[in-house]
């Protein structure tokens, strides 16, 4: 009889899990609080507008592709991908630049920005596409159980090359010297959760992710990931339980024998937890079998939080892309108050998701489907409704000046969505978008264990363990986790 597993969270990375896990033979059942797979990558209808809740990018096509064929399955086969051109826009001070999908294109931008930054790029791409290359053989697919993994000639020849000990500011000042340049290729590294001062310049690897592999959407919405992953898991015989939240760990001789649930006990040979890994040990189980303290986790340098306007707007708006990024104030005055001094910020940098710029079925005829996101300090104390109000006018006013167009007065709604709700949604710990910040003293083997030290039959995936925050990281999180699992 196949043993059996049972997984906590029903998120792209117990869902990868799941579809690993039942490859190899277990007999698998994903429990899930909500009523519907995703968990983060999920979305929500509102008057004829469909708002995909979180994530909004989608990059790194390879690893979705890579993990699709472990099951002999074409992902293009489960997903309409279109690859964006412009992959997005950059709103400054004085000016607007799309940035352009083409490379080439790309070049002449950077050139006609600072003399000689086409050439440039050519150089830090080629850096950035090794770092890639060899961080995701040498660093993003392995466990991180032991700095031993890391100890083949190769790979620590690899790893010097790679930069952890170096900045990523220190990186990009050696090829660039304009501040918008700096800004542009900064970028990507504001979803890493650290100040690019503070982050390896390995994770110029993410330049390359979005330069050369592309920004791409999949039609009908980013849900259409998690819709995906959740077919693939049915096809390989997963089971799934529903409006099911977990109220304990069973725990019995020292081995892990089910979870308990309001609608009683269910009994496995192992459990993989997708939830929250501080909700996981600190709510879940009994101290003496957790791998990590409070006092751990609270010395941990967390992502930013992030408080959302999901918006509905009653005509539609020009000058805007897919993807707009508003980098019209002062950077380090904004990440000051998430990093230094928690606080709100003033004028704050901020995201804008346009969808239904690519897809008309995301909101109706004529109206445009809107997502903003600012970045905040995770565990701040929340905001009144009147000031996430005036949060709310402030953005749109900021938008209104540049694109030329006026629409508060078309709004036909908006729906907020900060600290408290991560908490209550996804037991997310101090309201965390992203989870653990990928500093030098977070990476890899410094990261939160996959595997219970106290207990050989618990697991762990997600964005707060190996190897870190967003969608694709997620599927390598399930990916090596059911690897773990013993036959």
């Amino acid at each position: 009889m196949a043993k059996t597993v049972g997984i906590i969270g029903a998120g792209i990375s117990g869902l990868a899990a799941a579809c690993k896990a039942a490859k190899r033979g277990f007999d698998v059942t994903v429990i899930e609080q909500h009523d519907s797979a995703g968990g983060r990558a999920r979305s929500f209808e509102k008057d004829g507008f469909t708002f995909d809740k979180g994530p909004s990018w989608y990059w790194m096509p390879d690893v979705f592709e890579k993990f699709f064929q472990l099951f002999d399955e074409n992902i293009n086969e489960y997903l309409n991908l279109v690859r964006l051109d412009p992959s997005y826009k950059v709103f400054f001070t004085d000016k607007d630049y799309d940035i352009p999908a083409d490379y080439n294109q790309l070049k002449a931008l950077f050139e006609s920005i600072e003399a000689g930054s086409g050439n440039q790029l050519d150089a830090f791409m080629a850096d950035a596409e090794y770092k890639y290359r060899k961080g995701m053989d040498s660093l993003v697919y392995k466990p991180g159980l032991s700095i031993m993994e890391f100890a083949r000639c190769d790979v620590v020849s690899a790893l010097f090359k790679l930069q952890l000990m170096s900045s990523f500011t220190k990186l990009t000042n050696r090829y660039f010297k304009s501040p918008k340049l700096l800004e542009i290729l900064n970028f990507p590294v504001l979803f890493l959760g650290a100040k690019p001062k503070e982050t390896p310049a390995l994770y110029s690897l993410m330049n390359y992710a979005d330069i050369k592999l592309g920004t791409w959407y999949p039609m009908g919405g980013m849900v259409e990931i998690s819709d995906a992953f959740h077919q693939l898991a049915l096809k390989l015989g997963v089971k799934f339980r529903f409006n099911c939240p977990v109220d304990e760990i069973i725990i019995e001789n020292a081995k892990v024998t089910g979870i308990k649930t309001p609608l009683g006990p269910l009994l496995f040979d192992n459990i993989i937890s997708s939830a929250d890994y501080h909700f996981t040990e600190q709510k879940l189980l009994p101290e003496k079998y957790r791998n990590y303290s409070n006092a751990y986790w609270e010395s941990r340098t967390m992502s930013p939080s992030s408080l959302l306007f999901y918006v509905g707007v009653d005509k539609k708006l020009p000058n805007l892309q897919h993807h707009n990024l508003f980098f019209d104030t002062d950077f380090d005055a904004h990440a000051h108050t998430i990093y230094d001094e928690p606080s709100w910020p003033k004028n704050p940098l901020f995201y804008v998701c346009a969808p239904s710029k690519t897809d008309d079925t995301v909101a109706p005829k004529d109206k445009e489907n809107l997502f903003f996101l600012v970045p905040i300090a995770p565990g701040i104390d929340e905001i009144s409704d009147e000031e996430q109000k005036l949060y709310f006018e402030h953005l749109v006013h900021r938008v209104e000046e540049k694109i030329g167009e006026s629409f508060l007065d078309d709004v036909l709604f908006y729906v907020p969505y900060s600290v408290s709700n991560f908490v209550e949604e996804y037991n997310s710990y101090k309201g965390n978008a992203y989870g653990l910040a990928n500093t030098l003293k977070q990476t890899a083997f410094l990261k939160p264990q996959l595997v219970n030290k106290k207990l050989d039959n618990l697991f762990y995936c997600g964005q707060l363990s190996v190897p870190g925050p967003g969608l694709p990281p997620a599927v390598i999180s399930g990916q090596i986790v059911a690897d773990l699992l013993k036959d």
